[in-house]
Formats: C-alpha cells, sequence, structure tokens
C-alpha cells in the first residue's frame, strides 16, 4: 500500500493492524482519484469515515488537500493512522479522532467538501448513514460524498440530499461518487382559497 501521487508519491504506508480492516487497495483507489479529476473534483477539506490505515484521507493530502479529518473507532488503527500521517509529513494538517461514526456525526461546526466513507461490506447500516451524512452539518450545497462498497449493495442514485454522480466497480470492489445538493424547502400545504 502506497501514496499514488503528489507531494508523498511512492510513500510506502503501513497496513492495518488485523485482518478486521479492509483498506482501498491501490488500484481502486487510483480509480477513485482519476474518477474525481475527470469530475472537475480536488479535494481541499477532507473528512475520511472509517479511516482504517488513512489511506484515501492520506492521498487527498497528498495531491493537495489542506486538512484532513480521520474517524476510526479502533485504537490499533488510530496508530496506525497517526504513524502513516507521520511517515508522509501530513501530521500537522490533521487530526485522528478515535470515536465511532455515530459519534462523530453529532452536531458540529467544521465543514468538508469531501468526504469518503468505506465502511465495513457487512455493515448493516451503511445506506442509513450515508444518508446520516448527507443530512448533517458536516456538508453544505456542493460537497462531494463517497462511499466504497461491495458489488451486491443496492446504492440509490439518490439518498436524502445526495444525488450520484458515478458508480463503478472494480472484482469485488466498488465505490459510488455523490454530490450534495441544495437544501430543499419543505412544501407548503395547499390550501383551499
Amino acid at each position: 500500500m502506497r501514496v499514488i501521487s503528489g507531494s508523498a508519491r511512492g510513500r510506502r504506508l503501513k497496513g492495518p493492524p488485523s485482518n478486521a480492516t479492509r483498506p482501498m487497495a491501490d488500484k481502486i483507489k487510483g480509480a477513485l482519484f482519476n474518477a474525481l479529476l475527470s469530475l472537475g473534483v480536488e479535494p481541499d477539506r477532507i473528512l475520511d469515515l472509517y479511516a482504517g490505515t488513512g489511506s484515501i484521507g492520506i492521498e487527498a493530502l497528498s495531491r493537495g488537500g489542506t486538512w484532513a479529518d480521520f474517524v476510526e473507532q479502533g485504537r490499533d488503527q488510530a496508530r496506525v493512522i497517526r504513524a502513516n500521517l507521520e511517515s508522509t509529513g501530513f501530521a500537522d494538517r490533521s487530526r485522528v479522532h478515535t470515536t465511532s461514526v455515530k459519534a462523530f456525526l453529532a452536531p458540529r461546526r467544521d465543514t468538508y467538501d469531501f468526504v469518503i466513507l468505506d465502511p465495513p461490506y457487512a455493515d448493516p447500516d451503511i445506506l442509513q448513514t450515508l444518508r446520516a451524512v448527507g443530512d448533517s452539518q458536516l456538508v453544505q450545497s456542493g460537497t462531494i460524498v463517497v462511499i466504497g462498497h461491495w458489488p451486491r449493495l443496492e446504492i440509490p442514485d439518490e439518498l436524502g440530499r445526495l444525488e450520484c454522480l458515478k458508480h463503478r466497480c472494480h472484482g469485488d470492489s466498488c465505490f459510488s461518487i455523490y454530490e450534495v445538493g441544495e437544501e430543499r424547502e419543505p412544501e407548503a400545504p395547499s390550501g383551499e382559497g
């Protein structure tokens, strides 16, 4: 596992501390960033949820991002992320939060222009979590939200404020790229006049 492009290109990253963490393969990560480039997306403020080794957020920092927050519940995984940030020189432009994604999604002030979720494929709440991100204060109109998933998961084209821009699969790994749309005003009930 390595950084593919940018200022830390070629740097090797520490792998997961156990088989419980499944980092996105370099081939898939490369395809994801190529798809983002084709859409004109250049992440600046990054939120890496279910961060694992931090590979995706670190790739975004290497490609010009100015700040990244990494959220990972596992303490061993959080240590790996910190080590990878140190070895790539991005420790001063990032923070690792050792907490659950659900706890992190509670009302916050910061907003991001790029959010990546790469949850365990067996997580039964993947779509609910994706929707919660789209409904949260962490995103605004135009924020790009990416989710890594397996091919058998039915991913909708729209989910709350999220509108799908691309679905891509490579073998048994897929990702879907969404954009956060404008907040919709609730429709007023039509009265008879």
